[in-house]
């Protein structure tokens, strides 16, 4: 990193810390304890006093619906998904934790040291040592991979606290270190309502990108109320965190979120509805943030950020209610990342791809450091096969010969953003933002107010699109950005002289210290050997 960045970086996550300290004061909203009869249940030793549980796993089983389980600082090497298999591993419902009652809340006493961990017993905590990592159970001659906590159709389960590390990826739905799981690949919703807030998910360990870990934070299948707020993601081969499949239902707001050195620091498929990401950090990710439409993967498709009901959001005060607000998009410039599948196509130094969405709003985003575009909006091509019945036309797509079927982005919102600092790779194209249209008669993308000084392309976007969805007889490839953009995923061959960086060695980076930590654990939970009043004892 030049040191001018170097010093840029710090600048902006001296500030975003202190925004961090600002909110560290504020629990998050989560149902009250209505009376002393609620279960509280206590896992490992706090301030002395030995708990009830020496696994969380242990207490998950033990819990009826209502009650909090307590975690003690300490490496939890919990593994229900080794001793008790699921019978079918096709849709992800294992975990080393594994939760299916619904309305139990799960709190760490200490974010930083109350950790759950993938690797194996009597290894050190989150260790990187090939021999100490753990693969999962086997099947068909094949390790299957390992999930973290998983909460498996289970409504309004809140997590808060605590790290969790190293579970890893396998030849099943894996990988994940915090799951809320409706059913993946099922094209249906299983839960409804979900929280999490102060977490953090990492991996120490790459052997190779099958066995990486792939999401931080995960839900997919899932509907609203939903929120995480003060996450922190990284060292995943596809996103640090992850909202998908939830058919314009999601109704979830992130804030506060932290995601670094990932392929993606957001990727979110198929997702619509009401999504408010704001006052986050996407910074030394490939791709800092990637939302798309596909056919094949975490169905029904498309990507649709129009409110349900044909709703006006409070925020846009228009039908969109997909929202991107007041966060900062800085330096997603690293190859040097895990990275596997669709995600590998990313964009290297770019801060936000929207792929094939509709009806989304971006606005009031600080984009800065990034080395290819600050932005990118632009079609997401599928050539795999249509899953649960799904049509390409029938899905909002357009099939074109070569590439599959294409969902161009349309009637997308881009408002009010600051850009600056971006395109440095020098590639022709490469500057704030860039648009590409494949198809005629598709309704406008709109860019209103934004700040770029390193331009845009094609040229004059603001001028040439200022009013969201206006059919466009024709199409708009941005010229040489068509190009580019193919040859930076991954999708074509370079035009001569382009560069983009490629991967040397991948590089796994520690979480950092001192991440802000619940400031009271024991608010909201009915007194018990570890509170008393609302205050830790």
């Amino acid at each position: 990193m030049h040191q001018s960045t170097a010093k840029r970086l710090i600048s902006i996550m001296t500030a975003f810390c202190m925004s961090f300290g600002t909110m560290a004061v504020v629990s998050t909203a989560l149902p009250a304890a209505a009376a002393s009869s609620v279960q509280v249940l206590t896992v490992g030793t706090f301030h002395g006093k030995k708990g009830t549980y020496t696994s969380i796993q242990a207490a998950v089983n033990a819990a009826k619906p209502g009650a909090w389980i307590l975690i003690a600082p300490g490496d939890y090497k919990e593994s229900a998904d080794l001793s008790n298999p699921p019978a079918s591993f096709d849709h992800g419902d294992f975990g080393g934790v594994l939760i299916t009652t619904s309305n139990l809340h799960l709190v760490g006493m200490n974010r930083n040291t109350v950790i759950v961990d993938g690797t194996k017993p009597g290894s050190p905590t989150c260790s990187s040592v090939p021999a100490d990592q753990q693969y999962g159970n086997v099947v068909n001659g094949q390790a299957t991979g390992r999930n973290g906590i998983t909460v498996w159709k289970a409504n309004n389960v809140s997590i808060q606290n605590l790290t969790v590390c190293n579970f890893l990826s396998g030849s099943q739905e894996s990988g994940n270190q915090i799951y809320w799981n409706g059913g993946s690949d099922s094209a249906k919703i299983g839960m409804k309502g979900y929280s999490g807030s102060y977490l953090s998910a990492t991996s120490t360990y790459f052997g190779a990108d099958g066995t990486a870990g792939t999401y931080g934070i995960f839900s997919s299948d899932a509907a609203g109320p939903a929120s995480w707020n003060q996450i922190y993601g990284s060292n995943m081969n596809d996103a640090g965190m992850y909202v998908g499949a939830c058919q314009q239902q999601c109704n979830v707001t992130i804030s506060h979120a932290w995601m670094e050195y990932s392929a993606l620091g957001y990727s979110g498929t198929n997702s619509g509805g009401a999504i408010v990401i704001k006052n986050s950090m996407f910074d030394n990710n490939k791709d800092g943030f990637d939302t798309n439409t596909q056919i094949n993967g975490d169905p029904p498709a498309p990507q649709n950020g129009a409110c349900p009901h044909n709703g006006i959001s409070p925020i846009t005060h228009t039908h969109s209610c997909w929202v991107v607000m007041n966060n900062t998009f800085a330096d997603n410039n690293n190859p040097n990342v895990p990275q596997a599948g669709n995600a590998a196509q990313g964009p290297v130094g770019t801060g936000m791809t929207l792929s094939g969405g509709e009806n989304d709003t971006v606005m009031n985003n600080t984009f800065t450091g990034n080395n290819a575009w600050g932005l990118l909006v632009i079609p997401y091509p599928d050539s795999s096969a249509p899953e649960y019945n799904q049509s390409c036309t029938g899905t909002g797509g357009v099939e074109v010969s070569g590439l599959g079927c294409v969902y161009d982005a349309k009637n997308n919102r881009v408002v009010g953003n600051h850009f600056s600092k971006n395109g440095s790779f020098g590639n022709v194209s490469n500057g704030d933002y860039g648009q590409i249209v494949l198809n005629a008669n598709q309704p406008s993308n709109c860019y209103v107010n934004n700040i770029a000084p390193n331009g845009t392309a094609p040229a004059n976007l603001e001028q040439l699109y200022p009013k969201c969805g206006v059919i466009q007889k024709t199409a708009n490839t941005g010229g040489a950005l068509f190009g580019q953009v193919l040859c930076d995923t991954g999708f074509s061959s370079c035009p001569a002289g382009s560069n983009y960086p490629q991967t040397t060695k991948v590089v796994m980076h520690p979480l950092p210290k001192n991440l802000p930590t619940l400031a009271n654990p024991c608010s909201k939970v009915p007194s018990n050997a570890w509170c008393k009043n609302g205050q830790p004892i």
